[in-house]
């Protein structure tokens, strides 16, 4: 039986949306600065991994209606299609090609088909994480 920990539940509320935006932020920076897919996956599933401390998984599950193993095929699908794009083009596996746009809040900056690669990975670090640690959890809950 779980006690009601409010402090906890409140503090997670106030600190996950703030790990993911700080995880977005690294995932954008990875091109220029450390960071990237890999850290901002991390990251994001470490926020996850928070709610699963402060809620039980029932309750994260109905926050969060994710299915992680599409979540990691949506992800390989990013990264192996990004390589693949660049051989159709007669040029080298992961080749990529950017170009200047201007975005409204990130001003002017320089997309690559890196960025899609870095998705793809930041997916699949995600959802790996999270089956990984869904797997733990049900496994050691004890029998009622």
């Amino acid at each position: 039986m779980r006690r009601n920990d409010v402090v906890l539940r409140t503090i997670t509320a106030v600190v996950v949306p703030i790990i993911v935006l700080f995880s977005v932020r690294l995932f954008f920076a990875g091109h220029y600065y450390p960071g990237g897919g890999f850290i901002g996956g991390l990251m994001t599933a470490g926020a996850i991994v928070l709610l699963l401390l402060a809620f039980d998984i029932e309750t994260v599950r109905k926050m969060i209606p994710i299915n992680y193993k599409w979540l990691v095929a949506i992800g390989l699908l990013f990264a192996v299609g990004t390589g693949m794009s660049s051989m159709f083009l007669d040029r080298p596996f992961l080749t990529h090609a950017y170009q200047y746009v201007h975005l409204p809040l990130l001003d002017y900056t320089s997309l690559h088909t890196a960025v899609l690669f870095d998705l793809g990975v930041y997916f699949v670090v995600i959802g790996v994480t999270m089956i990984i640690i869904e797997t733990i959890g049900e496994s050691q809950q004890p029998n009622d």
